[in-house]
């Protein structure tokens, strides 16, 4: 937690990954965010990961840090509400963050309709409207099908929602973007953010579709091999499988003597005619070559007696590892500064992330929980509407509202 947009009011309308991410990432970087759900939860609410008594350890991870305002959002009134938060005036208000389509009553013509200035930045599937996840975008960009060992024709799909996560962080600076461009001109504007776009650009980038279009075709199936260089899992003397890299040249030189394999490479390069310090892309060519090379070198070694030459030569490496090891690891979990050790509103107490950057000249702030379904309703209805105690209590008896609990 850092202090960085403090004074900013964002308001949240959105479910699942992407737009939840966007606005955890502000929150965590000091802005007051704003959810608001319908009474009772969104279609996120009670999404898997759950505890053992059933509360969403994936909600509750995604909403750190954020105001929770409980909406009946199937009512004139209801969306009427949630139109005059988004909406709300101030000089660091007015942004928005939704996955709610493009048109209805969150549409960006509605809102600015309400306040000219509006910065909006809507998460959708596909850019022409129709509804689209990160699996189902993923498998229309082609990644299962060269993801996986050449033996198995099968789809792969990733366990990770990789753009799903590229879009929360491509909304936030998005809206971060935005408001800056409306303190030089005041105008308001609406970022739409595809996954599809997305995922399609991230592609592009990295020169697959180049190499799909121009090349030789479809990337084929490359296992556990990293494209392109020299790096796969192998297993040790002692049965322990590590991932091991070498891609730099010092990373290269420094493996073969630990492994005692310089005279056995040398022999492979004169047979081929190539220099495999000079060029990676060469190590993968051959990597049918070289693999056994290594996978024989390791199986002769315990992980215990190469892990300080590892270090002390910079090779890069890391263990396989269950998150539940991992959980146990220092550098990741266990004592790093990122996290804080919270109760959370599922009752049970956990480590918890906060902003996942570190700014050295400030101080770093605790991780803040996930607040309750509604927990901050009467606040935000007072503070930011301007609303009366009697107006507050009129929209919850007339149900339209609800506190903590549905209260």
């Amino acid at each position: 937690m850092y202090d960085l947009l403090k004074g900013l009011r964002v308001v949240e309308g959105s479910a699942f990954v992407a737009g939840p991410t966007c606005g955890l990432y502000l929150a965590q970087l000091g802005a007051e965010v704003i959810r608001f759900d319908n009474i009772g939860g969104g279609p996120d609410f009670n999404r898997w990961p759950l505890s053992r008594k059933g509360d969403s350890f994936y909600w509750e991870g995604l909403n750190k840090s954020k105001k929770s305002i409980a909406i009946d959002l199937s009512r004139p009134e209801g969306r009427r509400l949630a139109q005059e938060l988004a909406t709300a005036p101030g000089e660091n208000a007015g942004a928005f963050v939704t996955n709610f389509p493009v048109e209805g009553f969150l549409s960006y013509e509605a809102l600015s309709a309400l306040r000219p200035d509006l910065v909006c930045v809507r998460v959708m599937g596909w850019a022409d409207g129709r509804p689209g996840v990160d699996y189902t975008i993923n498998s229309a960009v082609g990644v299962p099908l060269f993801t996986g060992h050449a033996d198995d024709p099968r789809p792969v799909n990733h366990i990770l929602p990789a753009w799903d996560l590229l879009t929360g962080g491509y909304a936030a600076f998005s809206l971060v973007s935005a408001l800056m461009a409306r303190s030089r001109d005041g105008k308001g504007r609406e970022v739409r953010l595809p996954l599809s776009d997305i995922a399609a650009a991230s592609l592009a980038n990295l020169g697959m579709l180049a190499e799909a279009t121009l090349g030789e075709g479809d990337r084929p199936r490359v296992g556990n091999d990293i494209f392109g260089a020299f790096g796969r899992d192998f297993t040790t003397a002692d049965g322990v499988r590590i991932m091991l890299v070498a891609i730099t040249p010092r990373q290269w030189s420094g493996i073969q003597p630990l492994l005692g394999i310089v005279e056995a490479v040398q022999a492979l390069e004169a047979e081929l005619g190539v220099d495999f310090a000079r060029d990676e892309g060469l190590r993968f060519t051959h990597r049918d070559r070289l693999v056994p090379i290594f996978d024989a070198a390791m199986a002769r070694r315990k992980l215990a007696d190469l892990i300080p030459a590892f270090e002390q030569l910079g090779v890069c490496w890391g263990p396989y590892q269950t998150l539940s090891q991992a959980a146990n690891d220092p550098r990741l979990f266990a004592g790093n500064p990122v996290f804080s050790t919270l109760t959370h509103p599922s009752g049970e107490t956990y480590p918890a992330a906060g902003f996942a950057g570190t700014v050295p000249q400030d101080a770093r702030q605790p991780a803040r929980p996930a607040a309750r379904l509604g927990q901050h309703t009467d606040e935000v209805l007072s503070t930011v509407l301007g609303l009366s105690s009697a107006q507050i209590g009129k929209l919850h008896d007339d149900g339209v509202v609800a506190g903590p609990e549905g209260r």
